[in-house]
């Protein structure tokens, strides 16, 4: 049966900081009927991801900013419930790339709409983790065609513990690289060193100098620096990057709630001075090499030598709060929330 009514979350208020439960509202709307060549989807997961922060300012990034009254874009997980596309029918499990929102249905004209493999072997939540672009993609893209690790050379990773980050230094290492992580908790130092494999991890909310430790670590410099934070942490690195290194600009979480300009990077002359790239990332100029990637991801899986984390919330009542956790650092890998229509 078609649902009547669906419940979303909506934009009230332009954040000023990390956003809160008066920015972001909860509300019933109507359901709308479907068009021709659009699909009725019932969301099972919803994706949280630091980007979305940045399209609640207004800023003019790679996304229009997310409009006033207008619900909290994301990525999805669901299945279809009707269908008017003619690639499309009822029962498919599809993901919608950033184009789908918080809510229990959304109504999708097909754009960057995607099926998901359903047969057993992996929960279809994977394409919302380690088959996403917000978390698996995102990492290989980064690391392999920006970064072009060589086995040998020294990679350091920001937010190493997180949902990217920590996928980041698994595929560095997987090329032979050294990997060093910074993250700001012991046990998150722990989980990356024990767990997962890195060589060394910096906690940087222990650090005097960030800058002097990273040498100390890293004594022949950084060939690669996988960055999700910006800020502070890439002034320290830039100081200690090597000749041509590469400086894959994923993110900067360090400034999506500032109320201001952020200023610097204060070192960014050291990219003149070695000789060094920065390229930023976006996941969606490979959505063609998509299949061959996670095939490869799963080859990994499967053989031990990738692993992943899942936080994952209950109830679209709880997502503002959750969200939280991605600013505050204690979300404990891929955030994802699960509504009550969502296979267990």
């Amino acid at each position: 049966m078609t649902p009547v009514t669906n419940r979303q979350l909506y934009l009230h208020q332009r954040p000023v900081g990390v956003p809160t439960a008066d920015d972001i509202r909860l509300r019933t709307v109507d359901v709308p009927s479907l068009a021709d060549g659009e699909v009725l989807i019932e969301n099972h997961y919803l994706s949280l991801d630091p980007a979305i922060r940045d399209w609640m300012s207004g800023n003019d990034t790679y996304m229009a900013p997310i409009a006033i009254g207008e619900s909290i874009r994301s990525t999805t997980l669901g299945k279809v419930l009707e269908s008017r596309h003619p690639d499309f029918v009822a029962g498919d499990y599809v993901q919608g790339l950033a184009v789908n929102a918080w809510e229990e249905y959304t109504v999708n004209s097909g754009e960057v709409l995607t099926k998901v493999v359903n047969d057993g072997k992996y929960p279809p939540r994977y394409y919302l983790s380690i088959f996403s672009g917000a978390m698996g993609l995102t990492p290989y893209f980064g690391m392999l065609e920006l970064g072009r690790p060589v086995a040998g050379e020294t990679v350091l990773i920001s937010a190493a513990a997180g949902a990217v980050g920590s996928i980041a230094g698994q595929i560095a290492k997987i090329k032979g690289c050294r990997v060093v992580g910074l993250t700001g908790t012991q046990e998150k130092a722990d989980w990356l060193m024990n767990e997962l494999g890195f060589d060394a991890v910096i906690n940087y909310k222990e650090c005097e100098n960030l800058s002097d430790e990273i040498a100390r670590v890293c004594p022949e410099r950084i060939n690669i620096f996988f960055d999700n934070v910006g800020g502070e942490i890439l002034d320290a690195a830039l100081l200690n990057i090597a000749d041509h290194a590469r400086i894959v600009f994923c993110g900067a979480i360090s400034s999506y709630n500032a109320s201001g300009p952020v200023p610097g990077p204060y070192n960014y002359w050291q990219i003149l001075a070695h000789s060094a790239t920065v390229k930023g990332l976006l996941t969606t100029n490979y959505v063609e090499q998509f299949d061959a990637a996670n095939n490869e991801i799963r080859g990994w899986l499967e053989s031990g030598k990738l692993r992943f984390n899942e936080d994952i919330v209950d109830g679209i009542e709880n997502t503002v709060e959750a969200y939280t956790r991605l600013f505050s650092g204690m979300n404990k890998g891929k955030l994802l929330v699960r509504l009550a229509a969502a296979d267990q």
